[in-house]
């Protein structure tokens, strides 16, 4: 069914049953009195093709009031800008989003786009990122954005790459051992980017920076108190500062405002500082500055493009006048401001304005207003200049079938665009007019590097700059940085001694460094080092540790070699100990040969004649085996040292026992109808030696099979000397041997002991039980005494033991027998033998 209908409209329905009819979009107006008018503004139809559904008059549409007809907003945030691409916030609504800078190398040319757009190899974004531009050359500083060599293939730069003098600065700093400095920058991308590869650098370095401030962007004469507020806001910083070093980056207008701030802040501590500039630096002042004193500026030291002077400028710097370039309002505005006059009709002169008669010299001016020579920049356009003109030359000649026409004496190229210069730009090398050679390497950066200049002022305004330095780009790594220390002038007020810009004093050998907790890590205390460690420069973080072989001195700032020390036989104490062990040897030989003499003599005979050989013989073994112990130690020695010691002891010891027991038994056999008399005799003696000494053998056997003594070096038991010893190999075996030596010991004193009530005549035993008092007292302070001890000393106290327990054997049980046979022959018979104590 279809038909129209009174009004006239088809009434129709579709394949779905659906009234075929659209939409009107009304506008709804209200007035005062409570009346309504609706007009309508568009139309919604659904016969219309996909996305144009809506027909809408914006112009018909009237807003609420309190909108004024502006159309109103209605989002979730403002639009992203051109330069600026959105990105959706996480978390958020898709209508939700942040605006993000365009990477370098692309732009955005609308509002709110979702993606920046890469700009052609021909182009490159402009400082907005919202264009894409032209390449060109440069003549001034350019911070490369990125490594994209695609992205740059067609920009040239008249300056060496900007972050070699961050190279230079950071290793100037190194080189005077500044640690603690200011930084100031000028408040732009620029500054952020210097800032923040200087950050870096510098934190690599360990250079830590007191103060950052922020210089401003635009310097107009209208903005000057407003910036040198904001300037004073940081004064504080800078008054609390202990840094003497500071190192400026900005154009020359931000100089400007800074000098403003210097000559504004007289009474700031800024005098005696060292100025660091980078190439940006110009002592070139405005006229209101020219008077000004640049004292304050007097040894600064900055890294400035190479310049050079062309023939001819210097004269033309000499006869230019202000009327020659007709038009040229620059030149005019610099004249009227430099030598503060007017080239206006003298009609229109104001009072007390002064009129320029166009002879004024330029060379009248002060250095800080005008230099008589080519500065850097100048010299960058300079060449710019030249490389343009090579260039179209080279294309000129390449194409010489080419159609050009002449015009006013000028040659006019049809169709040249300035990227087909790019291919002779690229490999352009000439010679310019100074003599200078001019050339680009493979990334369009300028072949040259950066002069250390240092600025020296004088009391009349003028200046000089002396060169003491070169940053060549071509160098090795950490060798970019030439300097001649001796050409540099520095602040006057140092009186030519090398400033020092530190947190706090260095730490001088002897001492390291310990950050300071809460403050940055140029900041430290120093502490001394501990024993055994040393350092030998300034401000190291931590001490050394001496070799083995060597010991700190007392300031520990040095490591001196130990001395090598064992108990040598020319050291007094080895002399004494060597005088005293022949001597008792000596004693003991005249004691034996006494005894041989007199062998058949009854006090001799008695108590059996072999055992009092044997125990004089062991006896002069022990003195000699002292020998062993004194001079270097070697493998031998060290094996027979404490075994021909273990062994000769217990022959010793065993001889003792054995004449002891020889004493009981013979008292107890003189009683009528004994058992014992049996035991009396050689054979008995004979055995108690040869067993207790095989005992003492198999601890030494396998003290040899297990762990033998070895020569050995102790480098730590004393601090300035290493010990020459021998190493027991077994401290448990060496102290098995003393305990068996301990146990015989011990065991002859109790037999003695108990013996000691026997009669007079048989009464031996009371001087072995003297001389076994003797020998247990000198080995019980031995071993406390031993432990205690140290290096050669040990040694002298084990031979000391073994000499004095030997003597007091010697003297207790042989010294009165000798007194009898020599001075007393009356009491050597056998009456006085068996005579009885009544």
């Amino acid at each position: 069914m279809s038909f129209n209908n009174t009004a006239g409209d088809t009434i129709h329905f579709n394949e779905n049953g659906e009234l075929v009819e659209g939409f009107d979009i009304i506008n709804w107006i209200t007035f005062p009195n409570s009346s309504f008018v609706r007009i309508k503004v568009g139309q919604l139809d659904p016969r219309a093709p996909q996305g144009k559904d809506l027909i809408l008059n914006d112009d018909l549409i009237v807003w609420h009031r309190s909108f004024n007809q502006v159309l109103p907003l209605s989002v979730c945030n403002d639009h992203c800008h051109p330069g600026y691409s959105r990105k959706k916030k996480e978390g958020d609504k898709f209508c939700c989003y942040d605006c993000v800078r365009c990477p370098e190398g692309m732009s955005s040319e609308k509002e709110d786009m979702d993606a920046c757009i890469k700009c052609r190899e021909d182009l490159y974004p402009n400082h907005y990122q919202n264009q894409c531009i032209p390449k060109d050359l440069t003549y001034g500083s350019f911070f490369p954005r990125q490594d994209d060599k695609m992205v740059f293939s067609s920009l040239y730069q008249m300056v060496p790459n900007e972050a070699l003098q961050y190279i230079g600065v950071t290793s100037l700093l190194r080189h005077f051992r500044w640690t603690w400095i200011g930084l100031i920058a000028v408040d732009n991308d620029n500054g952020d980017r210097f800032l923040q590869a200087m950050v870096s650098l510098l934190s690599q370095n360990r250079i830590c920076t007191s103060f950052i401030l922020r210089t401003p962007n635009r310097t107009y004469k209208d903005e000057f108190i407003i910036s040198l507020y904001r300037l004073m806001e940081q004064y504080p910083a800078l008054v609390e500062s202990k840094a003497t070093v500071y190192v400026v980056y900005g154009e020359p207008p931000t100089l400007y405002i800074l000098r403003m701030f210097l000559y504004v802040s007289e009474n700031l501590p800024f005098g005696g500082k060292v100025w660091i500039v980078t190439s940006h630096w110009d002592f070139e002042s405005l006229s209101i500055q020219k008077f000004w004193d640049t004292e304050i500026f007097h040894g600064a030291i900055s890294f400035t493009v190479h310049a050079n002077q062309p023939p001819g400028f210097q004269k033309f710097l000499e006869i230019i006048k202000p009327f020659w370039i007709l038009g040229d309002g620059f030149i005019q505005e610099f004249w009227e401001q430099a030598f503060s006059c007017s080239l206006r009709n003298s009609n229109l002169l104001e009072k007390n304005e002064l009129m320029c008669t166009g002879e004024e010299k330029l060379e009248s001016l002060p250095g800080i207003l005008f230099e008589m020579r080519m500065t850097g920049h100048s010299y960058n356009v300079y060449n710019a200049a030249h490389l343009v003109a090579h260039a179209l030359n080279a294309f000129c000649i390449s194409r010489f079938k080419h159609r050009y026409l002449s015009e006013g004496g000028r040659k006019t190229f049809q169709n040249l665009h300035p990227w087909q210069l790019h291919h002779f730009l690229r490999s352009m090398a000439f010679n310019n007019s100074a003599g200078d050679a001019v050339h680009f390497n493979e990334n369009g950066e300028l072949v040259e590097g950066f002069d250390v200049t240092n600025w020296i002022t004088f009391s009349n305004r003028s200046f000089v700059r002396g060169k003491v330095g070169r940053l060549d780009p071509s160098a090795s790594q950490g060798q970019e940085l030439t300097l001649n220390d001796e050409l540099i002038v520095w602040h006057r007020s140092f009186n030519q001694v090398l400033p020092l810009s530190l947190c706090n004093d260095n730490c001088y050998p002897g001492y390291s460094r310990t950050k300071k907790e809460g403050e940055k890590f140029c900041c430290y205390d120093c502490i001394p080092c501990p024993e055994g460690m040393i350092s030998d420069q300034r401000d190291m973080d931590a001490c050394v540790k001496c070799p083995d072989d060597h010991y700190s001195n007392k300031d520990q700032n040095q490591c001196i070699s130990k001395v090598i020390t064992y108990l040598s036989y020319k050291e007094p104490l080895g002399t004494i100990l060597i005088i005293v062990a022949i001597s008792f040897s000596v004693i003991i030989a005249l004691v034996l040969g006494t005894f041989l003499k007199f062998q058949d003599t009854p006090i001799v005979k008695a108590n059996n004649r072999s055992l009092t050989y044997i125990l004089l013989i062991s006896l002069l073994l022990c003195f000699l085996c002292s020998f062993l112990f004194i001079g270097q130690p070697g493998k031998v020695t060290c094996l027979l040292q404490q075994i021909a010691f273990a062994l000769i002891f217990s022959v010793a010891l065993s001889s003792v026992l054995a004449k002891t027991i020889t004493v009981v038994l013979a008292f107890m056999a003189t009683k009528p109808g004994s058992s014992v008399r049996k035991w009396v005799g050689k054979k008995m003696a004979n055995s108690i030696i040869i067993f207790c000494s095989l005992i003492q053998a198999g601890i030494c056997t396998l003290w040899l099979s297990t762990s033998p003594p070895f020569p050995d070096t102790d480098m730590h038991l004393l601090n300035e000397e290493i010990i020459l010893k021998c190493n027991e190999g077994s401290a448990a075996m060496f102290y098995c041997v003393l305990g068996y030596l301990g146990f015989l010991a011990i065991i002859s004193l109790t037999v003695a002991f108990f013996a000691r009530k026997l009669p007079d005549s048989f009464n031996e035993t009371k001087f072995i039980t003297f001389s076994m008092l003797v020998f247990c007292s000198v080995w019980l302070s031995f071993i406390p005494t031993y432990l205690s001890t140290k290096g050669k000393s040990m040694v002298a106290v084990e031979i000391f033991s073994i000499l004095t327990s030997t003597a007091g054997l010697l003297g207790c049980i042989f010294f009165p027998k000798c007194y009898i046979i020599i001075l007393r022959p009356e009491m050597n018979n056998r009456k006085q033998l068996i005579k009885r104590h009544k």
